[in-house]
């Protein structure tokens, strides 16, 4: 079987649910409802971020499970998708696709953050396109 790529982890077909957990996760406690996101949800968030504005990913975290009446966001899952939106998008502006059609993902990367040092580009671009951002505003 042909290995999935970064698009395809992207357009996964997959709903975002609310979970009950049943035992303490991260900090929560048992019967904490749990919102497991979606890479698009990611996508969405980020695209709210303001030009020259960082967000941290505890704060996108903490928004998507206010919106969707969750007690908190699973961390696992939304650094996971964090990735493959940043991979995507990556790979997307490689090809030369209009900067429209590209999330700025770096608005919600720390170029420092461990995230970043796994990202296949490497921290680099995100911190040129921080100060390009910061430069322009």
């Amino acid at each position: 079987m042909a290995k999935k790529t970064w698009e395809d982890k992207f357009n996964n077909g997959k709903e975002p649910q609310i979970k009950t957990i049943e035992k303490a996760f991260w900090g929560m406690d048992a019967g904490s409802r749990m919102l497991i996101p979606t890479p698009k949800m990611i996508q969405d968030y980020i695209y709210h971020c303001e030009k020259g504005n960082f967000s941290e990913v505890q704060t996108m975290r903490n928004d998507l499970a206010i919106e969707a009446g969750a007690d908190f966001t699973c961390p696992m899952t939304s650094g996971i998708f964090l990735r493959i939106v940043c991979e995507y998008h990556y790979e997307k502006w490689q090809l030369n696709a209009e900067a429209k059609d590209i999330c700025p993902f770096w608005r919600m990367v720390d170029p420092k953050s461990d995230l970043a040092k796994k990202l296949s580009f490497g921290s680099e671009f995100i911190a040129e396109m921080r100060q390009k951002e910061t430069l322009e505003k």
